[in-house]
Order: structure tokens, then C-alpha cells, then sequence
């Protein structure tokens, strides 16, 4: 087998070959009249009318020999069969495409709509040309990349050859297309928040830190989808906002956890979680039915079905209990510990809210779903409103599918005395060595002062839709971050 190098090497002088005839390798125009999909859908009218077209593509095949010459090409929206035959065209335009076209080449072909004697559907060229000329291969459908990171860092190549992959990240696309819809057509104003910010808001995670050279001062990418911002904008008067946009934690990475991704968040004044809850899940059944045209899936080892009418709720100081024998709420310290110890479940942090945490994550996944979680102690929920009938649980709802949280909501907190005493705890997790705990934002709590009206907010990223096509989360993104190569 050819080396790289040789096959560079041979595909360079074929390049020459053209120029040697005055032929420009990679010209910016081209005389394409149709897509692939267009001239498939009205083949039979131009093969009736014996229409003249041009199509465009990368050559996904060539074959045959002597005086017959066949090639598929591809242009993103179907592929075509050409058909190539000596005597039915200039001899050296033909001799040039056999001499000088490899598989991975784009090129225009000048034709009439002609059905085969096997019956298939064919493109019978009168003439062509080189729209670009390609120095590599690309991979076999069968042998070709099989290293995962080989597949991310020539994720082009992992894409063209791989239509289930691009089937994926389409519907990846109408996911969050629906979701903007969705949220429009309810009133909602689509809204841009700050992605570097001096306090990291509305969720606990680790940041990335940068620098800001003209301020001179340290700054944080976002953890949400500016949570606080939008709150502020609650107060400015907008009614309903939501933002769809990227954030980053500089934390570890799994199948469920990237350092980037995409997530949805929006805010409603004058709604509690009650009917936040109704909203979300009418929201999620349209946004999959569109998406996936169905509500039923099988993900990382649980099955579960969307299209009970009001899915459950649990409460998860029960649920931790009836999992573990563990009340969250009146346990100590070190009995939690023993117990985590008993289950053999690591954790990272020994403070109460790391070890509440950790028990509940053991129990959640164990939960197929659909579910949604209630009752969340305040502990674990820093933004979020307390029960009225009873302080240490508050308004809080996720959605749990396949073990895992995939949206997060709450009747926002809008007491400014209770969210500067939860700051405070939280940043005394922060000095203790949690990094993971929230920063306290002062102008946030002065906002709260001047009055928030009572809202229901509501989150959800990316890992949503990774559960829906069950894939690793890295799998759905499309460049995921990679370590440069080690040369």
C-alpha cells in the first residue's frame, strides 16, 4: 500500500497536469444549476426534457475503465452516479478526468438526466471540471478511521464518511431550533448575557480564568447562561427572557461532562415552579417529537417513555432515604460519611454539602425516569426559593432521565436578605477549599434590594439531547477540545 507521502506526491503532479493545460485547480466559481436533491426530485422531468444540468461534489468513487468511466459524487444533499463515455465526449477531456481525478475531488459535471440498463438513476456528463483538487485521501467507508482521537481531530473526514453522524448533528440543529421556536412563540425575548464575567454566577462549578489586559483584572468565563443577568433583566421589566449559548467549567471530563457546551436558560416573572413545571414539560415533549418523532428511548442502560400526560415527581429527601436509609436533613456529618463508606462511593470535599450531594447522586442513578425531582434542600440549592412550609427545602425542580439531572428550575429566590446570608455561606465554602461553591455577587444582591418580581427559572444543556441519541456527550459535539499531538 502507497504511503501518504507517495500518494501526496502523485496527486501533486496531477495538479501540475492541470495547470500544464491551463486549467486553474481550485477556481472560485462555479456553473452549478442544481443540487443533488433538486436533480434527483425532478429527474424524470429532465430526463423527459432532456434538460442540460450542472451538478457539483466531492467524487465519493471512481470506477471502471477503457472508454467507460463511472463516479459518484456528493454534495451535502444526495449523491449522483456520472457516467463518463469516451466516445460521446472531447477525447481529451475524458482521457484528462481519468488522468487527473481521484476520490476526494470536487468537481462540476455537465449533463443529461439518464437511467442506466440496471435502472439506476445516473448523470450522463458531456463535459466536466476541477473545482478542487485534493493532495490527500479520504478515508475507506470500511478501513478508515477507527481511533477515536483520530476521528475528533479530523472530525470533516469523520462527518463525510459517517451519514449516521450527520443524521445526528442534524437533528442536533432542528433540537435547538425547536427549543428558540418554542420559547418565541411563548412570549419569550431572546436575549445576550456576558460570557466573561469578575463573579461566576448561577451554578456551582469550577471556573476558567483569564485576564483582562485593558482593566487589568482577572475575569471568569461564564458557568451559566447568565443566570444573574437575566434576573436583572426580570427587574428592568422584560417579562420572559431566554438565552442559547455556550458555557464552560474547568472541570473533569465523562461521558455526561465536557469543559463546553451549549445550554438553554430562561425566565419567567409571575411564575412559580409549579407552573414552570407545566411549561418545561409541554416544552421538552414538542421540542422531542419535532426533533426525533418519537417520545420512547433507550439510553445508557435505562428505557424510558415521555408521553405519560404529567410525569411523576419524587421528593428527594425521600427518595435518599428509601435508597440509603439516610435522612439528608437530620443525619450528622459523620454518618453520612459512613454511609458513602458502606456504599463504596468516593467523593471529593467533606463539607455537608458535598456529602448530601454525593448521596443523592448515588441514588439518582438508579432512576430511569421521566421524574421530576422535588423538595431539594436549600443546602444544595443557593438561588433557589424556600418552601414556605418548611425553610430547609426549597422550589426546586429537575427533570431526572436515564440516572442523571438533565434540567435544572426553581421559583427564584427574591429576598435579598436570603440570597446575601446563602453569598455568605457560600463563600465560606469557597475559603474552606470548595472550589466548586458559588461566588458571592454584591451588585447582584443591591439589584435584589431594589426588587426582583417573583419568577420561575429554568436550565438545560446539551446532555439532554446526548441521552436522547444515547451517546457520550464528547460524541455529539462537534469539534471537541483535543490535546494538541505529542510530536
Amino acid at each position: 500500500m502507497a504511503s501518504i507521502e507517495e500518494l501526496r506526491s502523485d496527486r501533486l503532479k496531477k495538479k501540475a497536469l492541470l495547470e500544464s493545460r491551463g486549467i486553474n485547480p481550485y477556481p472560485a466559481e462555479t456553473a452549478r444549476t442544481d443540487s443533488i436533491e433538486v436533480f434527483v426530485d425532478r429527474f424524470t422531468l429532465y430526463e423527459t426534457g432532456k434538460d442540460v444540468v450542472t451538478l457539483a461534489g466531492r467524487v465519493m468513487s471512481k470506477r471502471g475503465q477503457g472508454a467507460i468511466m463511472f463516479c459518484d459524487i456528493y454534495d451535502g444533499s444526495g449523491r449522483i452516479q456520472a457516467f463518463f463515455k469516451q466516445d460521446e465526449m472531447d477525447a481529451e477531456i475524458f482521457a484528462l478526468f481519468n488522468n487527473t481525478v481521484d476520490i476526494g475531488d470536487f468537481v462540476e459535471i455537465t449533463g443529461l438526466a439518464y437511467t442506466t440498463q440496471r435502472g439506476a438513476q445516473s448523470l450522463f456528463a458531456i463535459e466536466w471540471r476541477m473545482l478542487t483538487k485534493s493532495l490527500r485521501p479520504i478515508p475507506d467507508a470500511h478501513y478508515g478511521l477507527k481511533d477515536d482521537d483520530e476521528r475528533f481531530r479530523k472530525r470533516y473526514l469523520d462527518i463525510l464518511m459517517n451519514s449516521d453522524l450527520r443524521d445526528m448533528f442534524v437533528k442536533k440543529a432542528k433540537f435547538w431550533q425547536t427549543m428558540r421556536s418554542f420559547l418565541t412563540n411563548e412570549g419569550f425575548l431572546e436575549v445576550e448575557t456576558p460570557t466573561l464575567e469578575v463573579t461566576t454566577g448561577g451554578a456551582e462549578a469550577r471556573p476558567f480564568a483569564t485576564h483582562h489586559n485593558d482593566f487589568d483584572m482577572s475575569v471568569y468565563m461564564r458557568i451559566s447562561v447568565g443566570e444573574l443577568w437575566q434576573k436583572r433583566l426580570l427587574a428592568a421589566g422584560f417579562p420572559k427572557t431566554f438565552e442559547i449559548g455556550r458555557v464552560y467549567r474547568n472541570e473533569g471530563s465523562s461521558p455526561e461532562h465536557l469543559q463546553e457546551f451549549t445550554n438553554v436558560e430562561f425566565y419567567a416573572a409571575y411564575m412559580d415552579y409549579n407552573k414552570g413545571i407545566e411549561l418545561t414539560e409541554r416544552m421538552i415533549k414538542t421540542v422531542v417529537k419535532e426533533t426525533f418523532d418519537t417520545l420512547s428511548f433507550t439510553a445508557r442502560g435505562h428505557s424510558f417513555d415521555l408521553s405519560a400526560d404529567q410525569w411523576e415527581r419524587i421528593s428527594y429527601v425521600d427518595t435518599v432515604q428509601e435508597m440509603t436509609g439516610v435522612n439528608i436533613l437530620t443525619a450528622t456529618d459523620d454518618e453520612m460519611r459512613a454511609k458513602l463508606g458502606e456504599l463504596g462511593v468516593a467523593y471529593e470535599g467533606a463539607n455537608r454539602e458535598r456529602l448530601t450531594d454525593t448521596l443523592w447522586k448515588y441514588c439518582r442513578k438508579q432512576i430511569s425516569g421521566p421524574v421530576w425531582l422535588v423538595d431539594v434542600p436549600k443546602l444544595v440549592s443557593p438561588l433557589a426559593k424556600a418552601k414556605p412550609e418548611n425553610s430547609l427545602l426549597t422550589e426546586r425542580v429537575q427533570l431526572i432521565l436515564a440516572g442523571a439531572e438533565c434540567t435544572n428550575g426553581f421559583s427564584e429566590l427574591n429576598d435579598p436578605v436570603d440570597q446575601a446570608e446563602r453569598f455568605a455561606l457560600q463563600k465560606k465554602l469557597l475559603e474552606e477549599g470548595d472550589d466548586e461553591a458559588m461566588m458571592s455577587d454584591d451588585e447582584f444582591v443591591e439589584m435584589l434590594e431594589h426588587g426582583m418580581p417573583p419568577a420561575f427559572g429554568f436550565g438545560m444543556g446539551e446532555r439532554f439531547f446526548a441521552f436522547l441519541v444515547d451517546k457520550p456527550l464528547r460524541e455529539t459535539q462537534l469539534f471537541p477540545l483535543l490535546k494538541p499531538r505529542q510530536e
